[in-house]
């Protein structure tokens, strides 16, 4: 069985106005993670992705190119405990 895992994400380069939570909302989704994306205040998008390790490893892969209109520079990634806390994925809006 495949483990589950937990990765909170922090993307940094051209990442707002780019569509790149809408279309982090909809990776996820494909891959049938939970967990979260907002904006953050310093430009960056930051995200929580839950579900099966090799799940959370491609979208992250797809975090690293983003939408076509992103300029990705960098991805920083912490591997927390899962814990099942999301029923589904959603963006959110501050």
């Amino acid at each position: 069985m495949m483990s589950m895992v937990r990765a909170h994400v922090i993307i940094h380069g051209v990442v707002q106005g780019v569509f790149f939570r809408a279309h982090t909302r909809d990776e996820a989704k494909r891959y049938n993670l939970t967990g979260w994306v907002r904006n953050r205040r310093d430009g960056g998008v930051e995200a929580i992705f839950e579900g099966r390790e090799d799940d959370v490893k491609r979208v992250l892969d797809w975090c690293h190119k983003g939408p076509p209109w992103a300029h990705v520079t960098n991805v920083h990634v912490d591997w927390e405990d899962y814990t099942g806390e999301f029923k589904d994925f959603s963006i959110i809006y501050r």
